[in-house]
C-alpha cells in the first residue's frame, strides 16, 4: 500500500530514494495504521475465504505484512512503481509475489495475473497519477468477476509535504465514485473517515508541511515532541467517525462492471 506511487518512469530514481529516506517516519505515522483498519474492516465485510488479494500500490509491504498475519491462507500479490520499495517489501513478506509496474500507462500489469485477485487494494495511489483513470481501467484486468476492491485517497487541502510527494489532487466521496464510475467501477459504498481527529492531524501537516519537508529531506531526526504528539494522535484516532462525508481520509470499496 503505497504513499508515493509515480506518475511517470523518469522519476523511479526519485521515489526509490523516498522509500530509503521516509521509511522510518512512515513506521511511527498514525494515519497509516488507522487508515490500514479502515481497509481490513472493509475487506472483511467482503467475506475472506477465498482470498487473493493484489495491493495495487504496495510500497513498502506494510500493509501485505498485516494482511499476512490476518489472512494466513491468502495468496497475497504487491505491485508498485518504485523498486526500492518492493525490494524492502519481499524482504518483509517472503510468501507473497511482487511485481514493478508503470502506473502511467494502459494495460500495465501482469498479465499472468488476469482474473486473479478476489480482493484488491489500491490505497494511497491514485492523487499520485495525473491520469488515475488509466490505472483503474487497467487494474479490472487482474480482478475476477466478483471482486471487491477497496480503494483509498486522501481529502480535504494538500498540504506543501503532500504536494512535495507527489499529490496532484486530493478526492472529496463524491469525486472518488465519480472516477471509479468513468473507469467502470460500481460502488459497494463511498465515505469520508476521520472526523475529527484524523482531521486534526491533517491540519498539523499542513501547518508544518514546509518544515516537515525539510527536515526529512535532510533526514533529521523526529523530535520527541513529534513522536509524542504521534502517539497521542494514535490513541485519539480510535474515537474517529469512521461514517461521515466530513472525515478527510475518503474510502470505498466497489465492484467491477460486468
Amino acid at each position: 500500500m503505497s504513499e508515493t506511487a509515480s506518475a511517470h518512469p523518469e522519476q523511479a530514481g526519485e521515489w526509490d530514494s523516498h522509500w530509503v529516506a521516509y521509511e522510518a517516519a512512515t513506521k511511527l505515522n498514525p494515519a497509516h495504521r488507522y487508515r490500514r483498519a479502515l481497509i481490513f474492516e472493509a475487506l472483511e465485510q467482503q467475506g475472506t475465504s477465498p482470498m487473493r488479494l493484489i495491493d495495487v500500490g504496495c510500497g513498502q509491504g506494510d500493509f501485505l505484512e498485516e494482511a499476512r498475519m490476518r489472512f494466513a491462507h491468502a495468496e497475497l500479490v504487491g505491485i508498485d512503481f518504485s523498486e526500492a520499495g518492493l525490494a524492502l517489501a519481499r524482504t518483509r513478506v517472503p510468501g507473497a509475489r511482487f511485481f514493478q509496474a508503470d502506473f502511467s500507462r494502459a494495460d500495465s500489469l501482469p498479465s499472468e495475473l488476469k482474473s486473479f485477485a478476489t480482493h484488491a487494494v489500491c490505497s494511497e495511489v491514485l492523487e499520485h497519477l495525473d491520469d488515475p483513470g488509466l490505472l483503474l481501467r487497467s487494474a479490472r484486468s487482474v480482478l475476477s468477476a466478483t471482486a471487491a476492491l477497496v480503494v483509498t485517497v486522501p481529502g480535504g487541502p494538500r498540504s506543501a509535504f503532500d504536494r512535495h510527494i507527489g499529490h496532484r489532487r486530493h478526492y472529496s466521496p463524491r469525486e472518488l465514485e465519480i472516477l471509479m464510475r468513468s473507469a467502470g467501477f460500481s460502488p459497494l459504498f463511498v465515505r469520508g473517515s476521520g472526523f475529527p481527529f484524523f482531521n486534526l492531524y491533517r491540519l498539523a501537516v499542513v501547518l508544518r508541511g514546509e518544515r516537515l519537508v525539510r527536515d526529512l529531506d535532510q533526514k533529521q531526526r523526529l523530535s520527541p515532541g513529534s513522536k509524542l504528539a504521534m502517539q497521542l494522535f494514535d490513541g485519539l484516532f480510535h474515537l474517529n467517525t469512521a461514517h461521515t462525508r466530513l472525515g478527510w481520509q475518503t474510502i470505498g470499496a466497489f465492484r467491477p462492471i460486468l
